[in-house]
């Protein structure tokens, strides 16, 4: 009897650490905060350009922020505003002109979040071309991808700069691959953007002349964007988002070695680790402006926003006059000192 009631009390001993133990780690796991879910509609797939995103398994910057996120492919910016407006998405990553179209259209949005504030459009030409200045354009053949992407848009306002219009040029749309027209002679100029220009280098592209549409319009290329009732009602995650986002970069310009090897795993266009580099080191350079390096990642430019909002409708691409002030954020972003 003396052994059976030792066993009997050590199984029930046992069976108490057990509930204990249960016990602790339920408390553990109640006191663990879940993580909100949060999506990002984006432009693109997932390419090198956003490896500072496509870290987030990895480093877990917005898991840090309580959020856990979600990326949305697009096919342009266009595509990332209409997930945003179907509800697919809390945040867009979009292009000012995807922006300011869908604003013309009445839609309620607030930019929140300069991504790239420097633009990074260009016009591109063989130096046997002679076109080294936007009046040089009258007359000639450019390519640009596509009759409502940003490479037309941006090729508009460089000509406006110029006195000039589309039409006192031929546009052609050549598609992603508009840098094989203008080696066979079909365009006389190609606008493209600054990593596209670096790609065809890569390529074999030769020696180029390269008009840049900053040194003549330098506003955004790329924004958060949310709808107006989520800037009102959810400000505290849009911070946060915010905040991760801003680490996410901060560690892409700090570490472009790493993010190069990273983008070898996550990134669908990096099985190149030098040419990722490359992507890295420009995506980095627009990242950064005189006034971000002054008030901190991300703060707007309401003047050059302004401008291109006015550029846009003297062009005819937006039907009414925008107030860049009324459309965007500046509560958001906690700025230097």
């Amino acid at each position: 009897m003396t052994l059976i009631r030792t066993l009997f009390l050590r199984r029930l001993a046992a069976l108490g650490a057990g509930i204990a133990l249960a016990l602790v780690m339920q408390t553990s796991w109640a006191q663990a905060p879940e993580l909100e879910k949060f999506t990002l509609a984006g432009w693109s797939k997932p390419i090198t350009e956003i490896t500072n995103l496509l870290a987030e398994p990895d480093l877990g910057f917005f898991r840090d922020q309580g959020l856990a996120l979600n990326y949305l492919p697009g096919a342009g910016g266009g595509d990332a505003l209409r997930n945003l407006l179907s509800g697919q998405a809390d945040v867009a990553f979009t292009d000012p002109g995807s922006f300011f179209a869908a604003l013309d259209k009445g839609a309620k949005l607030r930019a929140i979040y300069d991504i790239y504030p420097q633009n990074v459009f260009n016009v591109v030409s063989l130096t046997s071309s002679g076109i080294t200045k936007p009046s040089d354009l009258k007359g000639k053949r450019i390519g640009v991808y596509s009759l409502s992407s940003g490479t037309r848009q941006n090729l508009q306002i460089l000509l406006q700069q110029a006195g000039l219009s589309e039409a006192d040029v031929t546009v052609v749309v050549t598609g992603l691959l508009n840098f094989v027209p203008l080696i066979q002679g079909q365009v006389d100029a190609t606008a493209a953007t600054d990593t596209g220009l670096a790609l065809a280098r890569r390529r074999g592209l030769g020696d180029v002349n390269v008009i840049e549409v900053a040194k003549y319009l330098n506003y955004s290329s790329d924004l958060f964007v949310v709808r107006e009732s989520t800037y009102q009602h959810d400000k505290d995650k849009l911070r946060r988002f915010i905040a991760a986002y801003r680490r996410s970069v901060e560690w892409m310009i700090s570490d472009p070695e790493r993010a190069a090897q990273l983008a070898v795993r996550r990134a669908i266009d990096g099985q190149d680790p030098a040419l990722n580099a490359e992507i890295i080191a420009i995506r980095n350079r627009a990242s950064v402006s005189e006034l971000t390096r002054r008030l901190g990642l991300g703060v707007l430019n309401l003047d050059t926003l302004q401008a291109a909002a006015d550029a846009y409708l003297k062009l005819d691409l937006i039907s009414r006059p925008i107030t860049i002030r009324d459309v965007v954020a500046v509560d958001l972003i906690p700025r230097a000192e």
